[in-house]
């Protein structure tokens, strides 16, 4: 990790009074770094988180907006009112919203959104949620009655995520390369491979609460080139910085705020569940005692991150500490490799571009080889990843941050049939199936928690740890979000002090 102190320390001795002046400079405009370039901007149609980090809330809106808390309240829908058996929704809308192209913003669009994200053939990710709407009704332009086929206890989060951001018809082909929403902001211009720019939109209904005139997102993927863009003033403000060694040297220049947050993303030492020898349970268990949790959130995290044994955040009134069910034991996974033939099995680690995933790839490799694997790592671009191994499911291993809130859902084939994992248990899909109906957090919260020792009994995953949110900005820039209940740079609120 030397190669990064040294990168951060060269371009520290250049970076002086011009950094002060250039924020003066731009006091209606921001430059923030992000660690991966969407592979499309229409957060609708694929997957990738990165996708919202950019127009979710800037550029495109949803009917409830989720806070920094994890709270839901009102955004392109005023009010809502459910009915007692919470199937039925009845949405007031916003008057006075616009597209960007100037058409006016009604029940219409709402429909004909959800209608999309539901239909055969949408890539949507949160497909399940529009496909679980059994009619929608408008029965006059600021009203949206929406009738459900089971009890969602999530729904207005749900429709406060990106995947169910409003879109026009008239737009929608294009939303991919060039988005047209209702949002604060509009699209300007993309240079794939380094940055997106958005500019602040005249059709806008509130523009003076907007304080920004111009947002530029500048894909910065490597640690290094991230501390030196912060350093020299190339960029103002790193949300989610992966360079985790650095913080103390951020902390200690009198010219940026660090914050450190929470977010929702559980890290996975992801396994496929179906490719042999992991279709058996001994083998995935012998991964789970391999791995020294702690070890890795201090090698490859400096120390951040919190240790998890299934696939839930701790912040979560319903978490269970399930991480001394596999305490590190390499002496346990030896035997269960031995117990089921598996010695000497080959692994490919198939990694993503996120330092966290490089880096605790090479400590796992490690971990692994020690206790009898033979492991090959393989670095994918971040395209190469999506269509490889989340789609395809042509993998071994992999790391990934889960990012999504209330997730757990993703391990039912019922909600997520073909998932990448390729697990199946029919204990605990109706346990989620129970826990999706239940509207009650009390009634709901042992069902949430049984279905988390399943997966830990299971060892579907390599639960490692959840992802921290470390923020680096210039001093004066206001708003920014400290944590991240769901992964986006909400802009709405930012300014210049």
């Amino acid at each position: 990790m030397r190669k990064f102190w040294y990168a951060a320390l060269a371009v520290a001795a250049l970076a002086g009074t011009p950094l002060a002046a250039d924020a003066q400079a731009k006091k209606d405009a921001v430059a923030l770094g992000i660690v991966l370039e969407p592979p499309v901007l229409d957060p609708t149609v694929n997957p990738a988180a990165a996708i919202g980090e950019v127009v979710h809330y800037n550029l495109f809106e949803t009917l409830t907006r989720i806070h920094e808390n994890g709270t839901v309240g009102p955004l392109l829908a005023d009010s809502w009112t459910p009915s007692a058996d919470g199937k039925t929704w009845t949405f007031k809308l916003k008057s006075g919203v616009k597209f960007h192209d100037g058409s006016a913003f009604s029940s219409a669009d709402v429909k004909s959104s959800f209608t999309r994200y539901g239909a055969d053939g949408s890539t949507n990710k949160n497909k399940a949620t529009f496909s679980n709407m059994e009619k929608i009704e408008t029965p006059d332009a600021q009203t949206v009655v929406i009738t459900l086929k089971a009890t969602d206890a999530y729904f207005p989060f749900r429709i406060g995520e990106n995947t169910a951001v409003i879109t026009s018809d008239k737009t929608a082909a294009d939303n991919s390369t060039k988005p047209v929403g209702t949002g604060p902001f509009k699209f300007d211009s993309w240079t794939k491979g380094s940055s997106i720019t958005l500019v602040k939109a005249d059709t806008y209904r509130d523009p003076a609460a907007i304080k920004l005139n111009k947002l530029t997102f500048k894909v910065i993927a490597d640690p290094a080139a991230a501390v030196a863009a912060l350093l020299a003033g190339d960029v103002d403000a790193f949300p989610t910085m992966g360079a985790y060694e650095t913080v103390d040297q951020f902390k200690k220049d009198g010219r940026f705020t660090v914050t450190v947050g929470s977010t929702e993303g559980e890290t996975l030492l992801s396994i496929n569940n179906k490719r042999k020898p992991f279709d058996d349970v001994r083998v995935r268990r012998a991964v789970s005692y391999a791995l020294d949790r702690q070890g890795i959130i201090d090698g490859a995290m400096s120390g951040f991150g919190i240790p998890i044994g299934s696939h839930f955040p701790p912040h979560n009134p319903a978490y269970v500490d399930l991480t001394k069910v596999y305490e590190y034991n390499p002496d346990k996974a030896k035997a269960l490799l031995k117990e089921a033939g598996a010695v000497g099995t080959e692994i490919t680690l198939r990694l993503p571009p996120p330092p966290y995933a490089r880096r605790s790839g090479e400590i796992i490799a490690t971990l692994l080889t020690d206790v009898g694997f033979k492991v090959k790592i393989e670095n994918l671009e971040w395209a190469a990843w999506l269509d490889q191994v989340f789609k395809n499911r042509n993998f071994d291993m992999t790391i990934i941050s889960h990012v999504e809130p209330n997730d757990i859902n993703i391990y039912s084939t019922k909600v997520k049939p073909g998932y990448y994992f390729n697990y199946e248990n029919p204990k605990f899909e109706d346990l989620i199936a129970k826990a999706e109906a239940t509207v009650d957090p009390e009634a709901r919260k042992p069902l949430l928690q049984d279905a988390q020792k399943i997966l830990a009994e299971d060892a579907v995953n390599g639960f490692l740890f959840v992802l921290p949110k470390v923020s680096i900005y210039k001093k004066g820039l206001k708003g920014l979000w400290q944590n991240a209940p769901i992964f986006v740079n909400d802009m709405t609120a930012v300014y210049w002090e």
